[in-house]
């Protein structure tokens, strides 16, 4: 069973993932062949396993050394050793250490929080694509930071979030950057993408008590089916823990 399907880190990666795999199933029926897929910030492999497992090679490139480790482990473990290759690198050396125009897919999730520059960011992800090539965009959404400080009490630190140019709520914020759904749209366009969907992630995962999730029967189930049904929603994209965007690159002349 992957990661992607165990109840628990469903409420987190199924709705990315169902997105990510008809992505990946599209683009390999229209090439013929098994794909070439990129994860920047790809760490242990949380999605480079199930994307393995399709039979695709993936190429994961992070800047933890233990991550890296914990990658090889993993893939040992899983039987898909010969599809992933881990390779210490960062998103703004990323062309120093993958191939340019090299790759079918890109998964850049969790990155552009950290970078100093988001917009550089996206453009090596998008200069690593092949024409026709996709990538698949993941941040942390603004909305849902200030919703989750509010709801617990943390009045002054919902407001700060809400004002603040790189969305954080004080000193302690453990996330240096959030974005909204328009921002990263537009980080996407102006890296020469078509806007691809925009979807809003963890909707409500993050603000229902694990103990209701976890005592009350079929109750995984049940979220995992709202937060599908939200995700494409533009209303429930202000209030998202994370966002993820598609882009497309134009196919070559």
């Amino acid at each position: 069973m992957s990661d992607t399907s165990r109840p628990r880190a469903s409420l987190r990666t199924a709705v990315v993932w169902d997105v990510l795999k008809e992505v990946l199933d599209d683009r390999a029926k229209a090439t013929g062949r098994r794909l070439d897929v990129l994860d920047t910030g790809g760490g242990t492999g949380k999605f480079a396993v199930p994307v393995a497992r399709l039979g695709h090679r993936v190429t994961v490139v992070d800047p933890s050394p233990n991550a890296l480790f914990g990658l090889e482990r993993r893939v040992a473990e899983e039987g898909v050793a010969d599809l992933v290759t881990g390779v210490q690198g960062d998103a703004q050396g990323l062309l120093d250490v993958v191939e340019r125009g090299g790759y079918d897919v890109v998964l850049c999730h969790g990155v552009l929080e950290y970078v100093d520059d988001p917009a550089e960011g996206v453009a090596n992800a998008v200069a690593a694509l092949r024409p026709g090539g996709t990538l698949s965009l993941l941040a942390a959404g603004l909305g849902g930071a200030v919703l989750a400080r509010a709801l617990a009490g943390h009045f002054t630190e919902a407001r700060t979030a809400l004002t603040d140019p790189a969305g954080r709520w004080g000193g302690g914020d453990p996330v240096p950057r959030r974005f909204t759904a328009e921002q990263l749209s537009a980080l996407v366009g102006d890296a020469g993408l078509a806007v691809g969907a925009v979807q809003g992630i963890r909707v409500f995962a993050d603000l229902v008590p694990g103990v209701l999730v976890d005592t009350e029967p079929g109750a995984v189930e049940a979220l995992l089916k709202l937060e599908e049904a939200a995700a494409q929603l533009p209303a429930f994209h202000a209030v998202a823990t994370q966002l993820h965007v598609l882009g497309a690159k134009a196919d070559a002349a």
